[in-house]
């Protein structure tokens, strides 16, 4: 069997993937062809988007970091995407060798390029699982050996990074607030979503309509005040929620958007749950 072939076998390519698309925006090579016809019509409206995605990537390996200064030893990456470099558990590992990393995604190559990258890692691990269905999620950890990976009696690290506004409303604020719910005090929340605050009217319904219509999940911006209710009942971390470049920047690594950090189009917060 080829290996387009052993990577095909199983999925759905009638409709681009949000994951693959992501990854062709990063520069990744596990996309196909109608991932990449669909991020290139995303491109063509907004050039900007490997640069908006650098910037998420960023925020999300300061995160990580901070959170296992504060002491976080088990991570919870939900919507995960095709690892790249700077994936969670490399950084987390790097300052904490007994950092345990659980990636979740609903995209069947995201997951075996993860198991593919993990085989000799006892302390991480990938499964196929669905923000919008968090109960399953949820049982899917606490019923098997997985808790062993993310034990939800102990403070973790929840990461939805550049995933909430793949879901609409009315799925995307009762599957988050049910993660809420179900970390134990002393828990952490790190979410990045895409806003269309600073982007043009015109640019935005395109890039949206290339989501709504060619790819297997709609895309939803939401606004500033939109973005800080998925944080309801959490203690939010300096600085709050602010533009993805400016959540705790590192001087020693500028990205795309130091000097203008509203042209990421997206915004980044970490809350505790006390």
């Amino acid at each position: 069997m080829s290996t387009t072939q052993q990577w095909t076998t199983g999925i759905d390519l009638s409709k681009a993937s949000p994951a693959r698309m992501y990854d062709y925006f990063l520069g990744g090579n596990h996309n196909f062809d109608i991932d990449r016809a669909a991020a290139q019509q995303v491109l063509a409206a907004n050039p900007l988007t490997p640069a908006m995605c650098r910037a998420n990537r960023a925020a999300l390996g300061r995160m990580v970091g901070y959170l296992v200064d504060q002491g976080i030893r088990q991570f919870l990456d939900i919507g995960s995407g095709i690892p790249t470099s700077g994936a969670v558990h490399e950084i987390a590992q790097a300052l904490n060798p007994d950092t345990r990393v659980l990636y979740v995604d609903i995209e069947q190559v995201a997951i075996l390029h993860s198991m593919q990258l993990l085989a000799d890692n006892d302390l991480a691990d990938a499964v196929v699982g669905d923000l919008a269905d968090p109960d399953s999620l949820l049982a899917q950890i606490t019923g098997t050996d997985l808790a062993a990976i993310v034990d939800l009696d102990q403070p973790v690290g929840v990461l939805l990074m550049s995933v909430a506004h793949f879901l609409p409303d009315d799925t995307a604020y009762p599957a988050v607030a049910r993660l809420r719910d179900a970390l134990p005090t002393g828990s952490y929340l790190a979410l990045t979503h895409v806003t269309a605050d600073t982007v043009d009217a015109t640019t935005a319904d395109t890039v949206v309509s290339v989501y709504r219509q060619q790819a297997t999940r709609s895309l939803t911006p939401r606004s500033k005040d939109e973005v800080a209710q998925f944080f309801d009942d959490l203690t939010m971390i300096d600085p709050g929620l602010v533009w993805t470049p400016d959540w705790r920047p590192d001087p020693a690594y500028p990205d795309d958007f130091t000097a203008e950090p509203h042209r990421s189009a997206g915004y980044a917060g970490l809350a505790r749950k006390d």
